[in-house]
Formats: C-alpha cells, structure tokens, sequence
C-alpha cells in the first residue's frame, strides 16, 4: 500500500500551485441553516447535498485533483437518534442517485472511515460505488463517514505494525504514511471549514500538517462556486514557507513555485 509517491510536507517541500491539488472541507452548518428558515434540521442535510455536488462540478472545472469532505464523524454517533437515522438513510439515497453521475463524469468515489457500525446494506452499497468507480481518474472524491483523525492514526499504526512485524523501532513517516485511509491522495493543500467554527475537529490531524487554514462563516448549503473562489483566492495570498523564511523564498526562480495547477492523479 504505497503513498502514489506523494510528498510529506514535514520531510520534503511539496510542489505548490496556484490552484490547490487537493482541498478538505468540514461541511458545518446545515443545522443552523434550517433553523434559521425555521425547517427541520433534515432539510439542511438534504439542502447539503446539493451543494456538494455544486462544489465538485466547480472543484473539477478549477482543475483541482482532489476533495475530501468530512460527512459524518466518529463522535456524531451522539447526535438525536433520529437525526443520525435520517443522516444514514440519506446516505444511501445520495449513493443510490449520484453515483452513476459520478462515474460517467470520471470521478472516482471513496469512503474512508470505521464503516463496522454502519448497516451491511449501506456498506455494500459504499463498497459497489468504489469498485464501479475505481479506474477513474478525472477527480477524486472522498467521503469521511464515521471517521475521526486518531482513529486513523492508531489504524495506520497498527497496519505499520502488522506489515513488519519484526520492527518495533526505526520506523518513518512514510511507513505510517502507507497505512493512512487517505495513502492515495497528496496532503490538503487548503482546508476549509463552513459554518463559523475554527476548529478541525479530529478531521484529517495527520494530513493537514502543513495546509493552508480557511474558516468562513457561511453555512454548508450556501456554499457554491463563488465561495470556493473566495477560499481558492485566500489560498493564493498565503506565503507556503514549509519551514524556510521569506527571504528564501524570494531567491528562488518564480517558476520554482509552481505556476500550473496541481491535480490529476489518478
């Protein structure tokens, strides 16, 4: 299970674009959202969805490579039960209808999380959308279902650990690398959270060692295309050092920094 060769930020300094090749998203806010249209919460997770599919299409047509979305942690369990029923069943509607549409667009689809406490039907469900969309390799989309970053951590660890069992020391970040739900995948370049909270909220602990922070108090169903542009624009502006000062950057040959958009691996 190799990484695809992707760079570590805290070993090696990654290529850098103008477009990220890969950007994370808490989707926060759907709550809230209904609340304020007096509707139940259900109507924001639903209204959700749609917006997700508006930030893939833009995503996809800004040339970034990568999304990875956080749609239900390890710790939303404790959520009312019905809410957590609807969010389920909403998951399976999602699959059963976008899909197809993934496919045919090229997307490859994966869920990445503890999918044990999930109902055998949604699983198989999960599992059939990732084997038809598996040789795709237009855009990669990725769905944390209850995931929580130091449970990926310790699952890493453990998978480091079964592949050698004869090392108990001298291992490196590129052997825990390997065992990350997301090996496949470069490290977020921009990382956006909707909904007002600054937080990361066990998402991603790992990956996001050296992504680029965006926090906006929109909430989830609002945001679309030309807030993506806002966060991307933000992105743009920040000084990506990776350890090194200003001045060193400044030596450097601009096109050392990265001028074309990053993306498109498969």
């Amino acid at each position: 299970m190799a990484n695809a060769g992707f760079t570590s930020s805290t070993r090696d300094i990654p290529a850098v674009s103008a477009v990220p090749s890969h950007i994370a998203i808490i989707m926060d806010g759907n709550g809230r959202w209904a609340r304020k249209r007096f509707l139940p919460r259900v109507a924001g997770h639903s209204r959700g969805v749609d917006a997700l599919r508006e930030v893939i299409r833009a995503c996809m047509d800004r040339g970034v490579g990568y999304l990875t979305v956080f749609a239900f942690s390890s710790e939303n369990w404790r959520r009312p039960a019905e809410e957590v029923s609807f969010l389920m069943q909403l998951f399976m509607r999602s699959l059963q209808k976008e899909v197809e549409r993934l496919h045919q667009n090229g997307i490859r689809f994966r869920v990445i999380g503890d999918l044990s406490r999930f109902d055998p039907a949604l699983v198989s469900m999960i599992r059939d959308a990732e084997t038809l969309t598996a040789g795709n390799t237009r855009f990669n989309l990725t769905v944390a279902a209850n995931y929580g970053g130091r449970w990926e951590i310790l699952d890493a660890v453990a998978k480091m650990l079964e592949r050698n069992p004869e090392r108990r020391s001298g291992f490196t970040e590129d052997d825990l690398a390997a065992g990350l739900a997301t090996h496949f995948a470069p490290e977020p370049d921009l990382f956006i959270r909707t909904g007002g909270e600054k937080r990361i909220s066990n998402f991603l602990l790992w990956q996001l060692a050296y992504a680029e922070l965006y926090f906006t108090d929109t909430l989830w169903p609002d945001f679309g295309a030309e807030a993506l542009d806002k966060a991307i624009a933000s992105y743009r502006m920040r000084e990506r050092r990776f350890g090194r000062t200003s001045e060193q950057l400044s030596e450097q040959a601009p096109s050392s920094q990265g001028a074309e958009p990053a993306g498109r691996h498969a």
